[in-house]
């Protein structure tokens, strides 16, 4: 059952091929026979029975949905009632949330089974999954090798088909990063058009939820599910969600494809760039046109993120703090040391560091010259992309410069780190929806190839990624070892 997408699982619930509660029991006994891959934090298998039970109830009562008695597993950012949410962080490795978030209640709304919580970079600040306090996940391509990050350990499940969907978040390329490294599907959505409700917050102008799944079909039908207005976040946009898998089989002929030459700048490995360059061969196949189009300030990306993200983690983070809830250093002697020393022993380094780095730039003096500069900055990034997309309708390049590292190999290193998202970071400071769809093999690595499209062009984006996996089987390839 596991080497089938959810669209076909959908189908053989439906047909009564299998029950919700055999579908689940099949996914739990991998995720115990995979255990090594450290992808989940939490495992809730008696729960998930549960919701598998009320699911086989509700189809037998003609009450299902596509969705239903699917399971799935949320990134541990997401809060979920009365299951431990613990961000990857020490500092909430004790907290249960009494809430859940608004995704996690849409798509329980919508009959999905949650198995289990994954793992992240803490507080999804990372590259690779190597800082969350749980351990690092390991990539199923290559169990020396990192999956991505932050969002790691959704798509080291969904690789390894220990769930067939996972949710995740993406900041600065967290959901699209470790989509490419892994060989799956991942997709950003425009910022506000997923409720940001009950998901921990990171970098609140730039977080958004979204999904990473074996193909743009199955990305498609949990969208539908888990987009639109929400009340409870100010930044929600209020704009109708289509069913966007039905828009999947629209004619893409004539598509406008923009090609930056900036993508294919120094940096990116030769067989990323090749393997990218046949995807775009594939589009012209179909009848699709590319067009060179110029993103002069994507060179800003990176710094300029580096500035805005760690303020708002900065000022984010600051509620954590030993008093109201999570780790609570148990050697202070007066409130000061209580702050200090739940804080100092509570985060992680890269948490500290970007910490320090975001109330550095907030501080009096500094703000004009740093935070005030960079808020500029990404005005002049979200022009560019403007510009651009009066001339084509999508924009395609490579999502990771690199395929999978080594774990630890760039662990000293920090702003080497930074530079693995240098392809992702613009869509999020523009605030565009961004995919990437597995495109090919660069030394027996799976490569991602990123799509990027206008403000709530969600169903444009998806068309065009099913196209291509209509024409391809890279989506289809798992890795040895997990198939069987």
């Amino acid at each position: 059952m596991h080497t089938q997408t959810l669209a076909e699982l959908s189908a053989g619930l439906a047909a009564g091929d299998f029950s919700s509660v055999e579908l689940t029991r099949h996914y739990l006994e991998r995720v115990g026979q995979h255990n090594s891959l450290n992808a989940f934090i939490t495992v809730t298998a008696d729960q998930a029975l549960d919701s598998a039970a009320a699911a086989d109830a509700a189809r037998a009562s003609g009450a299902a949905g596509p969705l239903t008695g699917i399971p799935l597993a949320h990134k541990d950012i997401f809060c979920t009632s009365g299951v431990l949410t613990s961000c990857g962080s020490k500092i909430l490795s004790n907290f249960v949330s009494p809430y859940d978030a608004t995704v996690v209640s849409r798509l329980a709304d919508a009959g999905m089974v949650m198995i289990g919580k994954t793992n992240m970079d803490e507080f999804a600040m990372g590259s690779s999954n190597e800082t969350s306090w749980y351990g690092p996940c390991l990539n199923p391509w290559d169990t020396t090798r990192v999956p991505g990050g932050s969002s790691g350990g959704s798509a080291s499940a969904v690789a390894a088909r220990l769930v067939p969907v996972a949710t995740g978040t993406d900041t600065g390329g967290s959901i699209r990063q470790p989509a490419a490294l892994t060989g799956i599907t991942g997709i950003k959505p425009t910022y506000g058009r997923v409720s940001r409700y009950g998901m921990i917050a990171f970098a609140s102008s730039l977080d958004q939820g979204g999904i990473l799944s074996a193909t743009a079909e199955d990305a498609a039908m949990v969208l539908t599910a888990m987009a639109g207005f929400d009340r409870r976040d100010s930044t929600s946009v209020d704009a109708p969600v289509p069913d966007y898998r039905s828009g999947l089989e629209a004619d893409i002929s004539g598509l406008k494809i923009g090609v930056p030459g900036q993508f294919f700048s120094a940096g990116l490995d030769p067989a990323v760039e090749q393997v990218v360059r046949n995807a775009l061969d594939v589009y012209v196949g179909m009848g699709a046109q590319l067009v060179e189009v110029e993103l002069p300030n994507l060179d800003l990306s990176v710094p300029t993120y580096y500035v805005v993200a760690p303020a708002e983690a900065s000022s984010n983070l600051s509620r954590f703090d030993g008093v109201r809830f999570g780790y609570r250093s148990e050697s202070a002697k007066n409130l000061h040391e209580l702050y200090c020393k739940s804080r100092g022993e509570g985060f992680g380094a890269e948490v500290k560091r970007r910490i320090m780095t975001g109330t550095y730039a907030l501080s009096a003096g500094y703000y004009d010259a740093y935070y005030l500069k960079a808020q500029k900055v990404r005005q002049l990034i979200a022009d560019d992309f403007r510009a651009a997309f009066d001339k084509v309708d999508v924009i395609m390049g490579p999502t990771a410069p690199t395929v999978a590292f080594g774990i630890g190999d760039k662990a000293d290193d920090p702003i080497t780190m930074y530079l693995n998202d240098i392809y992702t970071i613009a869509a999020n400071l523009a605030g565009l929806p961004g995919m990437s769809v597995p495109c090919g093999m660069a030394g027996g690595l799976p490569a991602g190839l990123q799509i990027i499209a206008g403000h709530f062009a969600e169903e444009l984006l998806l068309k065009v990624a099913h196209h291509y996996q209509r024409e391809t089987d890279w989506h289809r390839r798992i890795p040895e070892g997990f198939g069987a």
